[in-house]
């Protein structure tokens, strides 16, 4: 029998492939880059957000803006509220101390878990992070401090080795994250932040699981005078007023 022809396999041009890419992939670039800007706070809590004048930033139709906004809202990160607008997301003052105190608990679970699990490599990394703190501190350098903040942070999320529990909480501190932007900006905030993080290392590395968890559990500020002195530093209209009962 003779063999059947084949179709011939065509090529699309660059200008058909660019008309075929679906708006979805517009609109994840763009959610991408709003949500790294609302987490860092550079779009702070309650800042409004115009269809309009996004799509002219990005240069695009409103349609991607508006499922980009679509996807931040069902990440929780805008309110899309019918005649009023889209607004970057505020929590009350009562959610964010339930949210800090839920982020105190992971994180005081992944310091005793790190305390069991860490190895020298982790070690070394612990103790490298924690000198950065301090010279970070020694400076005044806020975003440096940051920066070191995270790192030893990051260790000990890595140390516990359990993936599960820090994936939720690094999910919930980008949550929080927008309301940090003032917390290490006097030297003073720097200093305890850097004293909170000696006790949770010695505890890590004297391997006692007990003080480390509670060593990072005083240190979140989900405490009464914690909490009232990470108030200080947000201003009070990146708030929402409390839920009626």
């Amino acid at each position: 029998m003779p063999r059947s022809a084949k179709t011939p396999r065509t090529t699309a041009s660059p200008a058909a492939a660019t008309r075929a890419r679906p708006r979805g992939g517009r609109a994840l670039e763009i959610r991408n880059i709003l949500q790294a800007e609302i987490e860092s706070g550079e779009l702070p809590p309650g800042a409004a957000l115009d269809e309009r004048a996004l799509a002219e930033r990005f240069g695009v139709s409103r349609t991607p803006v508006r499922e980009a906004l679509q996807q931040l809202a069902a990440l929780d990160l805008v309110r899309i509220a019918p005649r009023h607008g889209v607004s970057v997301a505020r929590f009350s003052i009562t959610r964010m101390r339930s949210m800090l105190e839920f982020i105190g608990e992971l994180e005081a679970i992944c310091a005793k878990l790190a305390t069991r699990r860490i190895d020298s490599a982790g070690i070394t990394r612990l103790k490298a992070s924690l000198a950065a703190c301090k010279e970070a501190a020694d400076r005044a350098d806020s975003r440096a401090y940051a920066e070191a903040n995270r790192e030893l942070h990051d260790v000990i999320y890595q140390a516990s080795r359990n993936p599960y529990l820090t994936d939720h909480l690094r999910a919930a501190r980008r949550m929080v994250q927008r309301y940090h932007t003032r917390y290490f900006h006097t030297q003073a905030q720097m200093r305890k932040s850097y004293n909170d993080h000696v006790a949770v290392v010695e505890a890590i590395l004297k391997g006692d699981e007990a003080e480390a968890y509670h060593a990072m559990l005083r240190h979140v500020p989900a405490g009464t005078t914690e909490f009232s002195e990470f108030l200080a530093t947000v201003p009070l209209e990146f708030f929402e007023a409390e839920p009626v009962e």
